[in-house]
């Protein structure tokens, strides 16, 4: 049992009154929306008795009849039909708090003088129902209109014109068009050649439903959809006209039709066609289409004391009814077919014998034209022959009758929702009408139709929402369960708005070109940033990892979408740009961490990557993580485990030495481990080369491996470099080279790893990673077993060394080997970093 007070369902009502019943009959409207919320009767009442029995009434009126008909057949509620309303709302909702608020918030900074306190809503059946009306109005602007020719002939027999039509209808040439009119002059003889004469039929109206409904309404009662269905519910309650939402136009057998037209045969206006159709029997014509819950619309009882729209809405129910129920409208229609010199013209004539369901039906018109009595071969000279010409016209502008029926051709919203998606364009000021009838497009709703389109979505397009649609369609028919058309919708909108964006800015433009105000440029902190899209799942939490935006500072990071309670982070340095989530996966780390494309400020990485770089932040672009100072995720946990668990760990003493791997220097003596730097840093790029045991007998801090022969390369900072390879298109790309492992907080060190000869100092080839290759010949320093070191200064950190005046590139002096002995701890010479009595 169900208790409605001022029309709301109260929740207590239903608890307190299930407790004294055994059964619980679902009264819903016996539509898609009335079959959901029949089962939130059943949640409610079920969690208070588990054990109740559960039934549903049929019924598509509210008279005695209707209800002893649906006590009589109850049946089960369909649970597949309140899914699809589920799978429907949850779509709506998402997508359309997702798109409005996206749009909403940008739009009001972008143009804050116009948008600012506007909402600007997105629905998937709004945007194409908006389509709709722009891509008319669009026609019409592109259209070109173009001149044409015809040739008319009349014939005019006391008082009677008959007009002859030219069988070419129309030519685009007027140099051929005159050709064959002058060819007719010559021989203004006309010959009757053929002459047709048979029966012609108007059919009556099928049996009605919603969207007929409000499309005869919105053309001919000139009331709108909106007022219309609103109108419809009211005479539905009051218990005049059956369920106005349907889409049924078959009278279902079980309906007695004659005990409905007796009801009228006492109005003074349509009761003597009312009885007619008693005499003759009802014989409706039946369409083709059932929603299997209600049948068409029709009048259920009779009354007189209706007045405006309230009246006209009835009027024609129950005048279309009858008409259904009618017969056709009988004519006879002649065609006769005529000859002029090889020129072929036709003319027709109609003459209506009965009007039949005409009679009460003055919706639709049907009228004789007369035409002459003609034999076959007869020969007349017409009264006149003329040449005429015209253009082509533009298509019109849509009317609200237009519209509904292109929703309903493409599956834009059912019967029930045409009205109301018309409405909210209307009150968004997307659309307005011209002269109260034809849609026309206002500024904000064409400026976004053009927006989405220029990124290249079909938003505007009738696809996605038609789609959904049949989906839900199959989820009723139990074709297709509700998890995969959520699932397979939710994807496909996802990666529209991940899109959409991205290319936000072309929103900014469409919009300022039809609004004509320039748009202000938002702060980067205020950009638009992929937070839908994951990069990766958490280590710590399996939560999702997406691309974020500082709170204050404006930069990107990172960040865990378990926060508060998982705190996993990258924060990426400040000449990170931009940062953009790619559809692709890394191929090293597997399909489930995606790439993103960094923009970095113009030079920032130069000479190790281009300002724009796709990379890979979960471990295997070490060179990238190591230049940008960040730690991949696994390793973030990986220390934060060791923290929590390890023992500190103990220092080497001086003298201990680094395991081998590491060539010792100057006859012996070997590199510290406590000489390596404590940040963490990555092993280069180079994954196809093998990696062997070597990597885990090197000190932790510093995997690189960054040893040619039997010397170590250091910068000079005085600690070893790491080795990098060059990844910017360049003819330098895939070369590898030492820098100093402080990345751009370091030195200013280079040198390239091919250059390795032994004995050489610090001159260096003058080749660097942007592509610039100087002339550098080759410095010598001191013994084979130096330290090599190379540093560029100014414009040669990016382009190489510097070059003379002639071209040809300046070397360093060569020196002996004695002073070429440095130590790279305290710069002195004498001694090396290993026997430095400042250690």
């Amino acid at each position: 049992m169900c208790i409605l007070i001022d029309g709301k369902l109260f929740l207590r009502t239903l608890e307190r009154e299930i407790k004294s019943c055994n059964t619980l009959i679902i009264w819903t409207d016996c539509d898609r929306e009335g079959e959901n919320i029949g089962f939130e009767i059943i949640t409610v009442c079920k969690a208070v008795k588990s054990n109740i029995k559960i039934f549903r009434a049929k019924f598509s009126e509210i008279t005695a009849q209707s209800a002893r008909r649906a006590m009589e057949t109850l049946g089960q509620p369909n649970k597949r039909v309140s899914d699809a309303v589920d799978v429907r709302s949850e779509l709506d909702l998402r997508i359309g708090a997702a798109f409005t608020r996206f749009q909403t918030l940008r739009l009001q900074q972008v143009f804050p003088t116009l948008l600012s306190n506007s909402v600007i809503s997105y629905g998937s059946c709004q945007f194409p129902t908006l389509g709709f009306v722009v891509e008319r109005y669009k026609a019409i602007e592109r259209f070109v209109p173009e001149k044409f020719w015809k040739i008319k002939v009349l014939h005019v027999v006391n008082d009677l014109t008959v007009e002859f039509v030219w069988k070419r209808v129309r030519l685009f040439d007027q140099l051929m068009c005159q050709v064959l009119f002058e060819r007719c002059l010559e021989d203004m003889t006309a010959t009757v050649e053929k002459i047709t004469s048979k029966p012609k039929s108007k059919w009556r109206p099928l049996p009605l439903d919603t969207v007929e409904l409000e499309k005869i309404s919105s053309r001919k009662l000139k009331i709108n959809a909106k007022e219309t269905m609103a109108i419809a519910e009211k005479l539905y309650t009051k218990g005049l006209i059956s369920y106005p939402r349907t889409e049924t136009n078959i009278f279902p057998k079980e309906l007695n039709l004659r005990n409905l037209v007796e009801m009228h045969t006492s109005s003074p206006n349509w009761g003597d066609f009312a009885s007619r159709i008693l005499n003759n029997g009802p014989n409706p014509r039946q369409g083709k289409k059932s929603d299997q819950a209600h049948p068409p619309i029709h009048p259920t009882k009779y009354v007189d004391n209706l007045s405006g729209n309230e009246a006209k809405i009835y009027e024609y129910v129950v005048r279309h009814f009858l008409a259904c129920l009618s017969k056709d409208a009988v004519g006879h229609e002649t065609i006769v077919d005529i000859d002029i010199n090889n020129e072929k013209f036709v003319a027709n004539g109609l003459m209506i014998l009965e009007k039949n369901y005409l009679e009460v039906y003055p919706y639709e018109k049907w009228n004789s034209k007369e035409i002459h009595i003609y034999q076959q071969g007869q020969i007349f000279r017409p009264t006149s022959l003329d040449i005429v010409d015209g253009e082509t016209s533009p298509p019109k502008l849509l009317t609200e009758a237009d519209l509904i029926a292109l929703m309903e051709k493409h599956g834009i919203g059912t019967d029930a929702t045409h009205a109301e998606h018309i409405d909210k364009i209307k009150f968004r000021r997307y659309v307005g009408l011209e002269d109260g009838i034809h849609f026309v497009p206002g500024h904000l709703g064409i400026g976004l139709v053009d927006g989405y389109d220029n990124m290249g979505f079909p938003m505007s397009k009738p696809n996605l929402r038609a789609e959904l649609e049949a989906d839900l369609v199959r989820i009723c028919n139990g074709e297709k369960q509700p998890e995969l058309v959520l699932a397979e919708q939710i994807a496909k909108y996802k990666e529209v708005f991940r899109i959409a964006q991205e290319q936000a800015d072309k929103l900014d433009e469409a919009l300022s070109k039809y609004m004509n105000a320039q748009p202000e440029v938002l702060p980067i902190d205020q950009r638009t940033v992929q937070e839908s899209l994951t990069v990766m799942k958490c280590v710590g939490c399996n939560s999702d990892i997406n691309v974020k935006t500082r709170p204050n500072s404006g930069g990107y990071f990172l960040g865990c979408m378990g926060y508060p309670e998982c705190k996993m982070a990258i924060w990426f340095p400040t000449n990170v740009l931009e940062v953009e989530v790619t559809t692709n996966t890394c191929t090293v780390c597997g399909p489930g961490i995606r790439l993103l494309k960094f923009k970095f400020r113009p030079g920032s990485m130069n000479p190790y990557y281009p300002n724009t770089y796709i990379g890979c932040v979960n471990g295997c672009d070490e060179d990238l993580l190591e230049l940008m100072d960040i730690q991949p995720f696994s390793a973030r946990l990986r220390n934060r485990v060791q923290s929590q668990t390890a023992p500190p760990a103990r220092l080497p003493s001086q003298n201990s030495s680094v395991s081998s791997g590491y060539a010792s220097m100057n006859g012996g003596s070997s590199v510290r481990s406590d000489d390596w730097p404590s940040m963490d840093v990555f092993q280069n790029s180079t994954n196809n080369m093998p990696r062997s045991n070597e990597r885990n007998q090197r000190p932790r801090n510093h995997n690189n491996q960054n040893l040619d022969g039997d010397s170590l390369v250091c910068c000079t900072c005085g600690e070893p470099a790491r080795r990098l390879t060059v990844m910017k298109e360049s003819v330098n790309k895939g070369r590898q080279f030492y820098s100093c492992h402080k990345g751009m907080g370091g030195c200013s060190f280079f040198q390239w790893a091919d250059d390795d000869d032994g004995g050489n100092g610090g001159g260096g080839r003058g080749d660097g990673p942007g592509g610039g290759r100087g002339g550098g010949g080759k410095g010598r320093g001191g013994g084979g077993n130096g330290l090599k070191t190379q540093q560029f200064k100014g414009k040669g950190w990016g382009d190489g060394p510097t070059q003379s005046k002639k071209g040809v590139t300046k070397k360093r002096p060569a020196s002996s080997q004695g002073s070429s002995r440095k130590c790279s701890k305290c710069f002195m010479t004498g001694h090396t970093r290993n026997r430095c009595p400042e250690l």
